[in-house]
């Protein structure tokens, strides 16, 4: 370090010192710059990586409704684990995973392994509770699916299966957004448990579609299963077409698409509302003025299915967004209760929820906060052919007269005798006319 003084002349009267440091540079630190230097992720980098399979709800989702994405009787994974309310399902954790281990079977410490080299995989987290979460957790589950599909043998008074709000209650909270195992590691502890299995062939994919299956009435089987179909459908597939179809759209200059209009606008526009048999929820099909919707059954299973599929598909980067279209549609359609009780008299919706306003709401909250852009969506074509039909002036004018005067008994019945009226007044205004026009001859005997 070397220093020098100016002199007051070149200074200016100042007495500074200038100092010259050489060869070193002093840095000092802020805890600014230490809380720049730290890694502590909330948002994770590896967050949108493909084989990211754990989330959080968004903050905006949780406030509209957090019960939704809350499990209310089991946890399943690290989020929920520990959570006072969930303890009495804990303890028959336990008692699953020694019913699967077996003698001459696969050992606890041997399960613990087997995760534990997966930890990376997992979550790229390091933690021996982890691991005793996950071979807990995973073993339950895939135990539960192999009582219910008959490969274990289960106690006739297991409480799991013999009370019926107990196991509604698990099958709902495994479709919990936040309570989930990754299905890799599922299908490894399963493969692993497979010898001591009667059946060893059995499929858990198979074992886990039967298992919501048994869950479910007769009558109300098939949509369940249609929503499992769409999440279990290979997402390498979905991916591929999304990427063409987003490939095709890029070079379309046209204006955003626009949102539709209610049932109530579009029915008085003319377009009409048709029950469609479809394998798939999903295939909503636009044509000749006619709107083709399958048909639904709204309860509770299906709301909370609906608003964890929509979340999930907003976390998830690396599959459709078919789910979030449906939701943006449907919340379209349905804005008040008479839009409700015309698309319940439609059997386009089957209203197991509440109230009419109950399903509004519901509707209305599905698409809420959640980014979409409609001319991306799998119902991009139906949103602009049905718009473009609403604006169509000689549909809109004639539907509404239609619908003013026609569309009740009573303004038909107005309208009709109005038209009576109307040409009884003509007739008897035609011969005043007539009369004063050719008046008789004269002489001539009527």
């Amino acid at each position: 370090m070397n220093s020098q003084s100016s002199s007051p002349t070149a200074n200016g009267g100042r007495d500074d010192a200038v100092i010259t440091i050489a060869a070193t540079t002093i840095i000092q630190t802020t805890p600014l710059d230490q809380r720049i230097q730290e890694t502590r992720w909330l948002l994770h980098p590896s967050a949108g990586n493909e084989s990211c399979c754990i989330f959080k709800v968004r903050q905006c989702l949780v406030e509209i409704n957090n019960k939704t994405y809350q499990p209310h009787i089991v946890s399943c994974g690290p989020y929920h684990y520990g959570d006072q309310h969930l303890e009495m399902i804990q303890q028959h954790k336990r008692r699953f995973v020694r019913d699967l281990l077996v003698p001459n079977g696969p050992t606890l410490n041997h399960y613990q392994q087997v995760v534990a080299a997966m930890e990376e995989e997992i979550r790229g987290l390091s933690s021996h509770d982890l691991v005793e979460v996950m071979v807990l957790d995973g073993l339950f589950t895939v135990e539960l699916f192999c009582k219910a599909g008959k490969l274990s043998p289960s106690d006739p008074d297991d409480p799991i299966f013999n009370l019926a709000w107990v196991f509604a209650n698990i099958l709902q909270d495994l479709f919990r957004f936040e309570n989930q195992i990754p299905f890799f590691l599922l299908q490894k502890l399963f493969d692993e448990s497979k010898p001591s299995r009667k059946d060893s062939d059995s499929s858990l994919a198979k074992l886990a579609l039967d298992f919501f299956r048994y869950a479910e009435e007769p009558r109300n089987v098939r949509p369940l299963v249609q929503l499992i179909k769409y999440v279990k459908k290979p997402l390498e597939g979905t991916r591929n077409a999304m990427q063409k179809f987003v490939a095709g759209r890029k070079g379309n200059t046209s204006p955003s698409i626009e949102f539709i209009q209610s049932a109530k606008k579009l029915r008085q526009a003319g377009i009409k509302f048709k029950t469609r048999e479809a394998v798939s929820f999903l295939e909503i099909r636009f044509c000749n003025g006619v709107l083709e919707i399958p048909h639904i059954v709204i309860d509770n299973l299906r709301a909370d299915l609906l608003m964890n599929f929509v979340a999930f598909e907003q976390c998830y980067s690396h599959c459709s967004k078919d789910v979030t279209s449906y939701a943006a549609f449907m919340s379209c359609l349905i804005r008040t209760p008479e839009d409700v009780l015309f698309l319940c008299d439609k059997n386009i919706i089957e209203n197991y929820l509440g109230t009419d306003e109950e399903v509004v709401h519901f509707f209305q909250n599905l698409g809420k906060d959640v980014p979409l852009d409609i001319g991306e969506g799998y119902l991009w074509k139906l949103f602009k052919d049905v718009n473009e039909y609403h604006r169509s002036m000689w549909h809109v004018r004639w539907e509404g007269f239609r619908f003013k005067y026609f569309g009740t008994p009573w303004t038909f019945l107005s309208a009709l005798a109005a038209i009576i009226l109307l040409l009884l007044t003509a007739i008897q205004a035609f011969f005043a006319v007539y009369g004063y026009a050719r008046p008789p001859k004269p002489g001539k005997k009527h």
